[in-house]
């Protein structure tokens, strides 16, 4: 059985997470979630940095493209929101790509469009 990465970590964040989802519920912009996150976490004493531009190479070459996820997490996960009736493999392959750029082990995904609760997937790289 494959061990679970940062559980409590994660579980802080989740809960956050679902706070957020049991005040507004599903129907916001994502824009909406982001803040509302941003408050909540603050709020839970998660530590968090909110859509920080993450440098990416090629060969050695910094590129001028950027990612932004929307928070990282302790240092050390990413976490991307979603407000969309439900996810799918690009919003799957956006957070692996953001991992593979951070070399971060662990991103969430989570959706706040799916009703009746919050849609989350754990990525692991």
């Amino acid at each position: 059985m494959a061990e679970i990465i940062f559980p409590d970590e994660s579980y802080r964040i989740m809960g956050a997470c679902f706070e957020v989802y049991k005040e507004l519920g599903c129907g916001f912009l994502e824009a909406v979630y982001q803040e509302s996150l941003e408050i909540e976490l603050a709020l839970q004493a998660v530590p968090f940095r909110a859509q920080t531009e993450l440098a990416l190479s090629y060969k050695g070459q910094v590129l001028k493209p950027v990612y932004v996820p929307d928070f990282v997490c302790y240092g050390k996960i990413v976490v991307e929101l979603k407000a969309v009736k439900a996810l799918d493999g690009v919003h799957r392959a956006q957070v692996h790509n953001y991992l593979k750029a951070t070399r971060y082990k662990l991103g969430l995904l989570v959706n706040f469009g799916h009703d009746p609760k919050v849609e989350y997937e754990r990525i692991v790289l």
